[in-house]
């Protein structure tokens, strides 16, 4: 366990100079809802939910900042920025602070506000602004000083009555007044008065409820909940102007007033006389739902909840330019596939009971050479809640998605070409609602050796179909397997060598089926009936050794061979033993596993529903890596699926805050070995990782040594890449020189030889 342990206190220190270089890490973020923006002299700044972007007005060139580079993974609901201290504040719904450094780029997560002993649904972060040189942090609360030369939190304002909490949305100065806009009236107080932590020194100039308050140089304005603006005249808010909706955001730049509604931009001139108004069809169409507006110079910068940000002329009327990162629809990708290639996303999703209500309505995303290609919703004829989704391992052109709700969708050449269901193939809906009631719910998806694809479809008798090569269907009763069908739902489904189809349930554990003999068999709970720790399966995973890898809510469980299906009537799992602090414990014990997916090396990386992503050995004996928010880039624990390029190695990790990649190095072995490749090479004094050898064959025997001849690492290769730390057997580093790297097949048929030169 020390050992563990000190392996992972050093991953841990890898991983904050990973976050900095991003040599080991990609972010693959969507910023299509902006949550607010913030101008430097001559930029925006743009916060999506949980990343931000900025555009250089020079070079157009679009920096983007993620987890990957040290942002946190939880929900932004404020941002700003400070000229005079070159320093961007981002807010966080959690009552997290990050503090970005322009000079130095660093970064530093302020954690007072989640510390303080509050409920911690009202830490909520709503708006910052700067006076005097200090940061005045509106929250769900009250209101808190943050000084941004000592980055330390001052003075804490509790301003509802008797001094209780309240929740304060914006706050403004004017002429020698705070004001704050809260849930329960207008509140000001003497911004000279050294006692402002004494609620006493607060009045109420308006009751009511209050959305936000801005000062437009000699104007006072405020706009309550209602979307009626008041103007601020003798002592007292006066009302004006009833919006027709409420408003998003107020805000005051270079003596304009943006007033955003969710479908209108308002813009007034400092005599509070409006001098344009932007609609929604102006930009982009009806359905765009506005969130914040400012301006840097004469360019106007609109945000949006699920179109990203918008730029155009502010003096004049001229057409809307859509800016902002590449990405994919959401950051909530529920489940991909990816081929050496290209990467497949989608975004529909079910609770624990696998149930798709309330149904979403989501297109799909396609990956390729960095590029993202967005499929709208509007072009999958209808199909919602789409939870799996599955390329063609013959034709990578050719890509199928399960909705569970309306079918099979078959894409073509990126263009949705049909949507199957009970109407036009074999698949059937649900029937317990009545006649009328359609509901087709598809998910695990699989082609077997002949190209034809095997899927499921929940809830019904014949709840395993295929649709054959020469396009038709075939239905698959689970009737005699099953004690009830029409109460299951399948979660995942995965084919191995002998053409055996696996099948994994809420309900029942794991089916096997084998169309050749026309043979099912269960794998259930209990020492006699599959010794699974619960009935409700999630994922399965065949590795290199030919074992079956199950997933549960209540822990792991491994089939230790699936020839066993030929041979056993009870078909039973054992779960993973491994020493710890000198006692046996199960592996992954009592965690709910969302995802399993086998590297070329035959190792695990394991998604769970709450504590991140474990990396375990091919055997399950040693945990070499144990990813959370903690230790890596990983935006949220909460992992929905995980896939590996089999040619790079990259390991994509989707979550509900958003994917990211860990380049890994163990790759599928190759036929032969003409495509071997070191890297780096040279090896120079500033690198410290390690070796990488690829193009190698499974099982090929690797010898380094030096040029006298010298052994110096020797191994046997599992998939195509193996890793030399560029040391003598683990014991000390190799001094500089040039080494020689032998390379044979494991019955000596063909052989390699290169050189790699080491620079101390």
């Amino acid at each position: 366990m020390k050992k563990v342990f000190i392996y992972i206190l050093f991953l841990i220190t890898l991983q904050n100079g990973y976050s900095q270089s991003n040599l080991l890490w990609a972010g693959y973020f969507s910023y299509n809802e902006i949550k607010d923006v913030s101008v430097t002299g001559t930029a925006v700044i743009a916060a999506s939910e949980n990343a931000l972007f900025s555009r250089d007005p020079v070079t157009n060139a679009i920096k983007s900042t993620t987890t990957i580079d040290g942002l946190s993974g939880q929900t932004i609901s404020a941002m700003y920025y400070s000229e005079v201290s070159k320093k961007t504040l981002v807010g966080y719904e959690n009552g997290l602070m990050i503090v970005i450094n322009e000079k130095d780029g660093s970064m530093l997560k302020v954690v007072d506000i989640i510390s303080k002993q509050l409920p911690s649904g009202i830490k909520k972060i709503n708006h910052f602004i700067e006076y005097n040189g200090l940061i005045y942090v509106s929250c769900d609360f009250g209101i808190v000083q943050f000084n941004l030369n000592t980055s330390q939190f001052g003075d804490t304002y509790f301003i509802g009555d008797a001094g209780a909490e309240i929740s304060v949305k914006q706050t403004t100065f004017f002429n020698g007044f705070i004001y704050a806009a809260t849930s329960n009236g207008i509140r000001r107080a003497n911004s000279a008065n050294a006692n402002l932590v004494d609620y006493n020194q607060w009045s109420v100039v308006n009751s009511g409820d209050w959305s936000s308050v801005e000062t437009l140089d000699s104007e006072l304005i405020a706009i309550n909940s209602g979307g009626y603006i008041h103007r601020y005249n003798s002592n007292v808010f006066i009302g004006f102007l009833q919006l027709p909706q409420h408003s998003a955001d107020m805000r005051a730049v270079n003596h304009n007033l943006f007033i955003t509604t969710p479908s209108t931009v308002y813009i007034y001139n400092n005599q509070m006389i409006l001098s344009r108004q932007i609609v929604n069809t102006q930009v982009l169409n009806e359905s765009l739902i506005f969130t914040c507006t400012t301006s840097v110079g004469d360019i106007i910068n609109i945000g949006t909840k699920e179109n990203g940000l918008f730029s155009s002329s502010l003096s004049v009327s001229t057409a809307f330019v859509n800016t902002m990162p590449d990405g994919p629809l959401r950051n909530n990708i529920f489940a991909l596939d990816v081929t050496p290639n290209v990467l497949w996303a989608v975004y529909g999703d079910y609770n624990s009971t696998m149930n798709p209500y309330p149904l979403d309505s989501y297109g799909v995303s396609k990956l390729k050479e960095k590029k993202w290609l967005n499929i709208p919703y509007e072009e999958v004829f209808g199909a919602k809640s789409i939870v799996n989704v599955l390329i063609n391992p013959n034709d990578e052109n050719q890509v199928y998605a399960s909705s569970n709700f309306s079918g099979l969708l078959k894409i073509e050449n990126d263009k949705p070409s049909v949507l199957y269901n009970e109407k036009n193939s074999g698949l059937e809906t649900l029937t317990f609602e009545g006649p009328n009631y359609i509901d087709v719910r598809t998910n695990g998806t699989a082609f077997d050796k002949s190209g034809n694809l095997w899927l499921t479809n929940n809830m019904i008798e014949n709840g395993l179909k295929a649709l054959r090569t020469n396009g038709q269907w075939q239905s698959v009763s689970m009737k005699t397997i099953l004690t009830r069908p029409v109460d299951a739902s399948y979660t995942d489904l995965t084919i191995d060598k002998n053409g055996t189809k696996w099948i994994s349930m809420n309900t029942e554990g794991v089916v096997g089926f084998n169309e050749s003999t026309n043979t099912f068999k269960k794998i259930s709970s209990g020492t006699d009936s599959g010794n699974l720790p619960t009935r409700d399966t999630r994922v399965l995973s065949i590795d290199a050794n030919n074992q079956l890898w199950i997933g549960t809510t209540k822990g792991l469980r491994v089939l230790s061979n699936v020839n066993n299906f030929q041979t056993e009537n009870q078909l039973t799992t054992r779960p993973i033993i491994i020493m710890e602090d000198g006692l046996a414990q199960e592996l992954l014990y009592e965690q709910s596993i969302t995802a399993i997916a086998v590297d070329g090396s035959n190792n695990k990386w394991i998604g769970t529903a709450d504590s991140g992503v474990f990396m375990v050995s091919s055997n399950g004996q040693e945990t070499k890596y144990h990813f959370t928010i903690n230790n890596s880039p990983l935006p949220v624990n909460v992992i929905n699926d995980i896939k590996i390029n089999s040619k790079t190695g990259e390991v994509f990790i989707a979550t509900t805050k958003g994917m990211i990649s860990f380049k890994g190095s163990a790759t599928e072995a190759n036929e032969n070995l003409s495509n071997v490749h070191i890297y780096p090479n040279p090896v120079r004094p500033a690198y410290s990782g390690t070796v990488k050898i690829t193009g190698l064959i499974d099982k090929a025997n690797i010898k380094i040594t030096d040029i006298e001849g010298n052994l110096v690492y020797e191994t046997i290769s599992q998939g195509g890449t193996i890793e030399w730390d560029t040391t003598a057997f683990g014991k000390y580093k190799v001094a500089s020189g040039v080494y020689m790297v032998f390379v044979s097949a494991q019955d000596g048929s063909e052989t390699k030889v290169k050189k790699v030169m080491i620079i101390r």
